[in-house]
C-alpha cells in the first residue's frame, strides 16, 4: 500500500482550510497541522466539551449535479430532513447520501464524553468532540467561532512596584579609548583592554563552559575579563579597524561584546511573564530602566491543555512532545521580542539580556526540562535557584552574546513568577501580618509575618479561566466580565460585544448575586423554585436578601413587582436533568444559544474557591495567626485585577470577615518583578534569598487537609456578609 493511500483529506469550514493526514489521526490534531487552534482546556481528554465541531455533508467535485431526491439513507447523516433540503439547494452534493458515505463504518461511534456534552439530537445533527473523533475518511467539517481559542484577549501587563532597587544591569556597556599599541607598550590587546576596563587579568575558558550561576554572578568591579573563543579570535582585527577604542559589553567579569563607537546608549533588556494562559512581555532602557513598550499574548501551550497537569501528562506521552511545548512558548516569547523591537525602532540585537518567570511548570517547559517528576510525589523541579545562560541556546533572537535569566522558585508548584511579585511589592519588609496571592490556575499563596515567609500552591483549577464552566471562555471579546443585580440583572462583556460565554470574574459576580438572592444554598446547591413565595417570605421574617430591591416595609404593596419576580422565576430552566440558570437568554447571546450556569459550574468555582480558601487557612494556622490579625491582603494577576472585593469575599475566595479595605489589588507583579530581574543585580540576589528562606508548605501533605477543604468548600452563611460593588 502506497504513502497517499494511507492519508486522508479533511476541509474545515468556514475557514476553507484543507490538510491531508494520517488515517487514525484524532480531529483535533488535524486542525492543528492546519494551523486552526481550537479551545481545549482540559487537554484533549473529552471533559470540557469546548472543542465541538460538525461533521457536514461532503461536497461533490463541481461536475456532479445536485439531487433534490431526499432518501430515507439521509436522515443517517445526522441533519434534519429540512436542512438537508437546504445543502441540496445550496452545494454540489454527492447523489442521495448527501456526501456523508453510507458506510458509517468509517464514522467512529460517539465515545461516553460525548454522549455526556450532546444530546441524541445533536450527535444524530453531526455534533462531536475533535478531541475524540479519529479521521477515518475524508471529512468535511464545521468549526463554530466559540471553538476556536481566542486570538485577542483581555491580557493584564500592568503591575505595582512598591519596592525600591537601583539601576544595576546584569550586563552593562562601558565606552573605552586605549592607547595603540608600540615599542614602549606591547601589551597583549586582551590586557590592554582589561587595563582600560580597570581589571587586573584575563582568563579563557572553554567554549561551552555556562556562564555562571545568578547565584555566583560577580560583582560590578571584577577580577579578570573572561572571554570566549569566538570573540578573541576577532578582538585584534576589531581593536585596530575601531581605532583602538568602542563600547565593552559586559556581564560581570564576561566580555560578550566590542562594538564600534559609544553604543553604551542602545542597551536594551526584555522582561517575560510566563503564565499558564496568557504572556506578557516589556521592553526595558537599561541605562535608564524606562519601559518603551509591552506586548501579551495567549500562552500558545493552551492547545494542549489549560492547566499545567494536562501538559505536564503532555509531555510524558511522547519524547516529541516536551520539544513541541517547548518550541511553542519560545517561539511566542520570540515572536514578542521581535514586535517589541519593531514597535521601538531597535534590532534585535541591541536587545542584551532578557529574565523569565512563570510557575515551575512553565519555567521548565521554556527551557526544556522535562517536567515528568513535578508531577510525581514529592514534585521535585529540576532546580531551585536562578540559572542564566545564552539566550541563542533557548532559541531567543537577541543578541548573539545575550543572556537569559529564569527565576528562582520555591517549590515544584510555587515557582518564579511569585517570588518576582514578593521582590516587586518588598513582602518581606512587610511589618505587620501580609497576605500575598496570586489567583489564577495555579494559585499561589505567600504569608508574610513575624520575619518569616510561608508559600503554598493550591490546586484551584482552570475555572477562574473559564475552563470547566458550561459557557466559560477567556476574558476575550464577548466574554461576559460583569454581572449586577438591582432588581434587574445587567451584564457587561469585553469589548461590549454580543455575549458568547462567561469569564471568571463574572462566575464570582453571579454566584455572589445568587447567594445574596438566596438562590444558591451555602451547600451549592442550585435552588430554583418558588421564587415569589420565597420573597414574600423574606419580607415577613425580615431577612431580605442583600442587593435585591429596596428592602420593603412588611406591606404587601411594597413587595417588588410581579413583572421582577416573574423574570427571576423565568431564568430558570434544565440542563441534563439539572437547574440551570440562564445568563443570557438565545435571542441576545451571539451563538444563538443561552448561556447559562450550571449545576456542575457552581461545584467547579466551589473546588477553586475553596482550595483558595484552604491554602489561606493553612498558612495562617501554620503561622499560628487568625484573618483578623491580617493587616493586608495582596491579590497579584491578571484574574485579580477584574474581580469585585465583596463579592470574592461573598463567596469565600478571599477572607470574608477583613474589611474590604484591606485588601488592595496589586496587578501584574510577575511582569512588575521581571522588570527588576532585568535592571538590578541587586533584585536578584533579593529573589534567591527569598527563594531560600521561604517555608514550603505541602498542603496535600498535612493530615486534616481534606477535612478543612471539604469545609472550605461550602460558601460563607449570614447575611452580614459583605455585599456591594467594591
Amino acid at each position: 500500500m502506497d504513502e497517499k493511500a494511507l492519508s486522508v483529506s479533511v476541509r474545515f469550514e468556514p475557514l476553507g482550510v484543507d490538510v491531508d493526514v494520517p488515517v487514525g489521526l484524532l480531529l483535533a490534531d488535524a486542525a492543528a497541522q492546519a494551523g486552526i487552534r481550537l479551545q481545549m482546556p482540559c487537554g484533549g481528554e473529552g471533559l470540557c466539551g469546548k472543542c465541538r465541531v460538525r461533521l457536514l455533508p461532503k461536497a461533490a467535485p463541481a461536475s456532479a449535479q445536485p439531487t433534490a431526491d431526499i432518501s430515507p439513507q439521509s436522515l443517517d447523516t445526522g441533519l434534519p430532513l429540512a436542512e438537508a433540503r437546504d445543502c441540496t439547494e445550496e452545494k454540489s452534493l454527492v447523489s442521495g447520501s448527501l456526501g456523508l458515505e453510507k458506510n458509517d463504518e468509517l464514522l467512529a461511534a460517539p465515545t461516553a464524553q460525548e454522549k455526556r456534552h450532546f444530546s441524541a439530537d445533536q450527535l444524530a445533527a453531526g455534533w462531536r468532540l475533535a478531541c475524540q473523533v479519529p479521521v477515518l475518511r475524508p471529512l468535511l467539517v464545521e468549526v463554530p467561532e466559540t471553538s476556536l481559542a481566542q486570538a485577542a484577549a483581555k491580557i493584564l501587563v500592568a503591575g505595582q512596584t512598591l519596592a525600591n532597587f537601583p539601576i544595576d544591569p546584569p550586563v552593562v556597556k562601558r565606552f573605552v579609548v586605549l592607547p595603540p599599541p608600540s615599542r614602549q607598550d606591547d601589551a597583549p590587546d586582551l590586557d590592554r583592554l582589561a587595563k582600560a576596563l580597570e581589571t587586573a587579568s584575563t582568563e579563557l575558558v572553554p567554549p561551552d563552559e555556562p556562564i555562571a550561576s545568578a547565584r555566583a554572578m560577580p560583582k560590578a568591579k571584577t577580577e579578570s575579563l573572561r572571554v570566549d573563543w569566538p570573540l578573541l579570535r576577532q578582538l585584534p582585527d576589531r581593536l585596530r579597524q575601531y581605532g583602538f577604542q568602542g563600547t565593552a559589553v559586559l556581564a560581570g567579569e564576561w566580555l560578550l561584546d566590542f562594538e564600534p563607537g559609544d553604543t553604551t546608549d542602545q542597551h536594551y533588556g526584555v522582561a517575560v511573564d510566563i503564565g499558564t494562559t496568557t504572556m506578557a512581555a516589556a521592553l526595558i532602557h537599561l541605562p535608564t530602566g524606562r519601559q518603551l513598550a509591552v506586548q501579551a499574548e495567549l500562552n500558545p501551550q493552551t492547545a494542549f491543555g489549560d492547566d499545567v497537569i494536562s501538559r505536564i501528562s503532555y509531555a510524558q506521552r511522547s519524547p516529541d512532545h516536551l520539544e513541541e511545548l517547548r518550541s511553542a512558548v519560545i517561539g511566542a516569547i520570540d515572536r514578542m521580542i521581535g514586535q517589541l523591537a519593531e514597535q521601538v525602532g531597535i534590532k534585535r540585537e541591541q536587545i542584551y539580556y532578557t529574565s523569565l518567570v512563570g510557575n515551575t511548570t512553565m519555567q521548565h517547559l521554556a527551557c526544556g526540562i522535562t517536567p515528568q517528576y513535578l508531577g510525581q510525589v514529592p514534585f521535585t523541579p529540576a532546580a531551585g535557584d536562578s540559572l542564566v545562560g545564552q539566550a541563542a541556546g533557548l532559541g531567543l533572537r537577541i543578541h548573539p552574546a545575550g543572556l537569559v535569566y529564569v527565576a528562582p522558585v520555591i517549590g515544584g508548584y510555587v515557582g518564579g513568577d511569585i517570588v518576582a511579585g514578593m521582590v516587586a511589592v518588598g513582602l518581606a519588609g512587610q511589618d505587620r501580618p501580609t497576605l500575598f496571592l496570586d489567583i489564577g490556575t495555579n494559585g499561589e499563596i505567600v504569608l508574610a509575618a513575624g520575619g518569616r515567609l510561608f508559600a503554598a500552591a493550591t490546586a484551584a483549577g482552570p475555572a477562574f479561566e473559564g475552563a470547566r464552566i458550561c459557557h466559560g471562555m477567556r476574558a476575550a471579546p464577548g466574554a461576559i466580565e460583569r454581572i449586577h443585580f438591582d432588581g434587574q440583572w445587567h451584564i457587561r462583556t469585553v469589548g461590549n460585544q454580543r455575549p458568547k460565554g462567561i469569564c471568571g470574574s463574572a462566575l464570582i459576580d453571579l454566584a455572589a448575586e445568587l447567594l445574596r438572592l438566596g438562590l444558591v444554598r451555602p451547600d451549592g446547591r442550585l435552588v430554583p423554585t418558588g421564587p415569589e413565595d420565597r420573597l414574600q417570605e423574606a419580607v415577613r421574617e425580615g431577612d431580605w436578601p442583600e442587593s435585591f430591591w429596596p428592602k420593603p416595609d412588611s406591606s404587601p404593596a411594597q413587595l417588588p413587582s410581579s413583572a421582577r419576580v416573574a423574570d427571576l422565576a423565568q431564568r430558570w430552566t434544565q440542563q441534563h436533568g439539572e437547574p440551570a440558570f440562564v445568563i443570557c437568554p438565545a435571542e441576545q447571546s451571539a451563538t444563538g444559544r443561552p448561556i447559562l450556569l450550571t449545576q456542575r459550574d457552581v461545584r467547579q468555582l466551589q473546588l477553586a474557591a475553596g482550595a483558595i480558601r484552604t491554602g489561606i487557612q493553612m498558612l495562617l494556622r501554620r503561622a499560628g495567626l487568625q484573618v483578623r490579625d491580617l493587616e493586608a491582603v495582596w491579590v497579584a494577576g491578571a484574574f485579580g485585577t477584574y474581580i469585585r472585593r465583596r463579592n470574592a469575599q461573598r463567596i469565600g475566595l478571599l477572607p470574608p470577615e477583613l474589611p474590604a479595605e484591606r485588601i488592595r489589588f496589586l496587578g501584574n507583579t510577575a511582569l512588575a518583578g521581571a522588570r527588576l530581574l532585568v535592571l538590578s543585580r541587586q533584585a536578584q540576589t533579593e529573589a534567591s534569598r527569598l527563594a531560600r528562606s521561604a517555608q514550603h508548605i505541602d498542603l496535600a501533605a498535612e493530615p486534616d487537609f481534606a477535612a478543612l477543604f471539604a469545609e472550605a468548600m461550602c460558601f460563607p452563611e449570614g447575611h452580614s456578609l459583605p455585599s456591594g460593588d467594591l
